[in-house]
């Protein structure tokens, strides 16, 4: 068994990752489907109401509350795949919940790019400026409220995502066929 989570800010190349996942038959759990179905259970837009509703569940249910809302379709997952993979981890505390479930089961990736690298792909997605006119800088200190920064910081293992996208992908399947030994020994803290 390994649930192998990703950390990001956005841009970095975690929907790409979870992409891979799903070309290899992983199964993705994206903890941001979590927000979006309490979104629409609350007659909101995802669209519109994501962060507003990230932060409300947080505050209602603590700040792990999105990854333990997420443990038992983790878990379902398992029944049927030795590997899952976590798509966008935001907080250190969720990162804690899934160690306390998984143990050493659990890996973190940290998904790394610079700044203009990441809002040249945002702005190429069409999401520079979400509908409620949130920048990528304001949608990084949202982020990083949530206490993104403790999250990259306890990465198992970091991948930089400034080369191609095929040479990011063939990074990816790597690890999710292989392990983290398969990366660069370049790339572990």
């Amino acid at each position: 068994m390994r649930v192998i989570g990703t950390v990001g800010l956005p841009g970095s190349g975690k929907s790409e990752a979870a992409s891979v996942a799903e070309d290899l038959g992983v199964p993705v759990v994206t903890m941001g489907d979590v927000i979006r179905r309490e979104c629409r259970d609350r007659g909101l837009d995802p669209a519109e109401h994501h962060g507003e509703i990230a932060s409300a569940l947080r505050e209602e249910n603590g700040p792990d509350a999105i990854a333990q809302r997420s443990l038992p379709v983790i878990e379902e997952a398992l029944e049927d795949s030795d590997t899952v993979l976590v798509d966008g981890i935001r907080a250190g505390v969720e990162v804690e919940r899934f160690e306390e479930a998984f143990g050493g089961a659990f890996v973190l990736v940290s998904i790394e790019a610079p700044f203009d690298l990441r809002a040249e792909r945002v702005s190429e997605r069409g999401r520079d400026n979400t509908d409620d006119g949130e920048s990528l800088h304001e949608r990084d200190e949202r982020e990083r409220g949530f206490g993104m920064d403790d999250a990259i910081a306890r990465a198992d293992v970091s991948i930089r995502n400034t080369s191609s996208l095929e040479s990011f992908h063939e990074e990816i399947r790597a690890l999710l066929t292989e392990g983290v030994e398969a990366l660069e020994p370049t790339e572990t803290p």
